[in-house]
């Protein structure tokens, strides 16, 4: 399996972070595809300090990291930041949007925007956090993570694989805008949709909506192939360009346009170095 083209998404100014970190991602095993979707390796090694910000995905990750542990990092409905300072490493796991709960039975709305110990999760989870990091390659600690995956199952269930078949529509599909509209597409009562999105994914269907669709925008921006704000608003479903801007600055800390002057500067820059 291959890790979709689009992956900066989620990395706010994702070229001026590049030169103070590195980021390498793997794609999950054939049997824990189902769940993961890639596990990501990013290593800093810094004199100054630089904070790095992500816009996160509605996806619960387990992260470790060296120095600091292991962890349980539930859906963030905030821009995440860290700061960067001497040498470092994490390994974390993308779980698809949903698969932690499908993996753990658990309700995962119940951790939102919180960082739990590895082992609050799994009690043997200081066995996993000890075997990860004896290992010598991110290719065998990937190994080991899936083998510990598959013998922390819970039963099949069908309910995750409607959830993530919905979340996957919400992420491709940026003419999905509206929450009545997935309901009717996927003919689902809007009460079980809600029920099924905090049991599974740990935010409300709106809200996966909406960060999906800043996603869209702040990557377009990044990349600088956004002309008129006003037609990418209206192409990511938002009522005008006025709407979008509110929105975006109140995730992501700038207006739309001066993100993307911040990010010309930082190709800019590149060009120079």
């Amino acid at each position: 399996m291959s890790i979709p083209s689009e992956s900066e998404k989620g990395i706010l100014h994702p070229r001026e972070q590049a030169r103070h970190r590195t980021l390498n991602r793997l794609a999950p095993g054939p049997d824990a595809a189902r769940f993961v979707e890639w596990y990501w390796i990013v290593e800093w090694d810094l004199d100054e300090p630089y904070t790095a910000e992500v816009l996160p995905f509605p996806s619960v990750n387990v992260t470790f990291e060296q120095p600091g542990g292991a962890f349980v990092n539930g859906v963030y409905t905030r821009k995440f930041e860290r700061q960067l300072i001497g040498r470092g490493r994490v390994f974390g796991v993308k779980f698809w949007a949903g698969g932690f709960g499908a993996v753990t039975g658990l309700d995962v709305g119940s951790f939102s925007d919180r960082v739990l110990p590895l082992t609050a999760v799994f009690p043997d989870g200081d066995r996993l956090a000890d075997l990860v990091f004896t290992e010598d390659s991110d290719v065998r600690r990937r190994a080991v993570f899936e083998a510990f995956l598959r013998d922390h199952l819970a039963p099949p269930d069908p309910s995750y694989e409607l959830v993530r078949e919905i979340v996957a529509a919400m992420a491709a599909d940026r003419t999905l805008a509206r929450v009545d509209e997935v309901t009717e597409r996927f003919d689902v009562p809007i009460r079980t949709l809600q029920r099924l999105f905090r049991r599974y994914v740990g935010v409300g269907p709106k809200w996966v909506l909406r960060r999906y669709r800043l996603h869209d925008g702040a990557e377009l921006l990044a990349r600088g192939e956004v002309t008129e704000l006003a037609a990418l608003s209206a192409a990511l479903g938002y009522f005008d360009q006025a709407h979008f801007s509110k929105e975006f600055k109140q995730q992501i800390g700038l207006t739309p346009a001066e993100y993307a002057a911040r990010a010309a500067a930082s190709e800019s820059f590149q060009m120079k170095s």
